[in-house]
């Protein structure tokens, strides 16, 4: 289906970015060929490290002329397998692509390339008091780009959105080299048909994106931080959309079942208060007078213990509130420590999450399954984590898959899809009907052979082959 990289492909590489950032060494191969998804391993040909977006329109115009698959690579912390060089051909790594271009205080905008870590930006933003809310657990080493490629979303999404909420236009190169300048620096824009938000969320399938417009918010002035206990999952799952009925939009609201708490208080080596509790929520608001972040804190703690909490616990200062969202951070990575694992990333409207939960503990009950559950309850996105653990291999293998796509039919019939903010990539795509119907996996084949004709970008993500 596609064609080998040569030596003479090696050698016009290296004329476009430079003998230094061609790389075919086995340990970068190796360093190149998984992402943060499973155990999965499937290594590139050649790694190139391109600085500027000629050196890119360049390096995919070779690839489409003798049909090499291309596949884009940020920070390498995704979690759907979008990195994976399924076919090998070139891995093209964003991580030169690392410029904050432009911060601009009075119109509170950015442009910034691909290669940002988010954190790095966030705090650059936040120097000026301004303020870039998406969060994903893995903001201290993901790129701003892959952000992009995923519309990531992270605890903050529940009151100020997710990636693409942020974006206002794009520069980004097509299979065929050329490039494509998308929006503009403007708050509204009606002129034509929204190429921006089409290129989010694509996963490196479309092109490559080589340079980001964002808006920005003021920087809200002061948060506060409670963990909530319950002596039940579904308490604490139920109570979630209580607190939005009462009027309250907290700017995260994380839930944590005791196995991800426990997993996360070994990975820490740390103690965390009500450990004991079946499950917690992590609630934090923000905003500019303290007196209305009391009593919005009032007014959650009424309605919490009207549900059923038996404990809340208020973060004293910066250092214990930043020591609760460590241990809420450190959970994916504690989790998957645990054993061999699968982890879904289901989302559902915020009032049907108990319903979710309860369903996806039966299913793996059913199937002799471990599974922990944590996430995003504010916006109802619960990360189903199914562990091996003490299971045979047998059944494990017998058993996941099934297991996994009635997870998937739980989580569509009850108004939710297959995934909030990781992607379909390579770990998912065989239950992406499930979610979408075969009308619209056509339209979505058809814009893809619009923009790449030869499948060079990113092949094997999200479509079945």
């Amino acid at each position: 289906m596609f064609n080998k990289v040569t030596p003479d492909i090696v050698s016009s590489l290296k004329e476009i970015a430079g003998n230094e950032n061609v790389f075919i060494d086995a340990d970068s191969i190796q360093n190149y060929s998984h992402d943060y998804t499973e155990d999965f391993s499937f290594p590139p040909e050649v790694v190139v490290k391109p600085s500027n977006t000629d050196e890119v329109s360049s390096i995919l115009k070779l690839a489409n002329e003798y049909k090499i698959p291309v596949v884009p690579r940020g920070g390498g912390t995704g979690l759907s397998g979008g990195a994976l060089p399924l076919y090998g051909g070139i891995c093209l790594s964003m991580e030169r692509f690392k410029k904050i271009i432009e911060i601009d205080e009075e119109n509170f905008q950015a442009v910034v390339e691909p290669g940002v870590i988010t954190q790095v930006f966030q705090e650059e933003c936040e120097k000026r008091n301004l303020f870039y809310p998406p969060d994903p657990a893995s903001r201290g080493s993901c790129f701003l780009g892959g952000n992009l490629a995923e519309c990531s979303g992270g605890p903050k999404a529940v009151k100020y959105g997710v990636t693409k909420d942020y974006v206002l236009g794009l520069e980004f190169v097509t299979v065929s080299g050329e490039i494509i300048n998308t929006g503009a620096r403007v708050l509204k824009n009606s002129t034509g048909y929204n190429l921006t938000q089409l290129i989010i969320g694509s996963e490196g399938t479309l092109g490559i994106i080589t340079k980001i417009y964002f808006k920005l918010l003021p920087l809200p002035a002061k948060k506060k931080v409670i963990l909530v206990a319950y002596n039940s999952i579904d308490e604490c799952a139920s109570s979630v959309a209580k607190i939005f009925q009462a009027g309250i939009i907290p700017s995260a609201l994380e839930m944590m079942e005791r196995s991800a708490i426990d997993a996360a208080r070994k990975q820490l080596g740390k103690e965390f208060p009500n450990s004991e509790a079946e499950a917690q929520l992590l609630i934090e608001v923000d905003g500019n007078y303290e007196d209305a972040l009391d009593k919005d804190i009032e007014r959650i703690a009424e309605v919490v213990s009207d549900a059923g909490a038996f404990d809340i616990v208020m973060a004293e200062d910066n250092n214990k509130m930043a020591e609760l969202w460590a241990l809420r951070r450190c959970i994916g990575e504690a989790v998957k420590s645990i054993s061999i694992y699968k982890e879904e990333d289901t989302v559902v409207p915020r009032a049907n999450m108990p319903a979710l939960i309860k369903g996806v503990k039966e299913i793996c009950a059913e199937y002799g399954i471990t599974s922990i559950c944590y996430g995003h309850a504010g916006d109802g996105n619960v990360h189903v984590n199914i562990l091996k653990d003490k299971t045979d291999n047998e059944t494990w293998e017998k058993n996941i898959d099934p297991a996994i796509r009635k997870i998937f039919e739980l989580t569509v019939s009850l108004g939710g899809t297959i995934s909030g903010e990781h992607g379909i990539g390579y770990s998912q795509k065989n239950y992406l009907d499930i979610a979408i119907k075969e009308s619209e996996l056509s339209l979505m084949k058809e814009i893809k052979k619009v923009f790449d004709p030869n499948g060079i970008m990113n092949p094997g993500k999200i479509f079945k082959d």
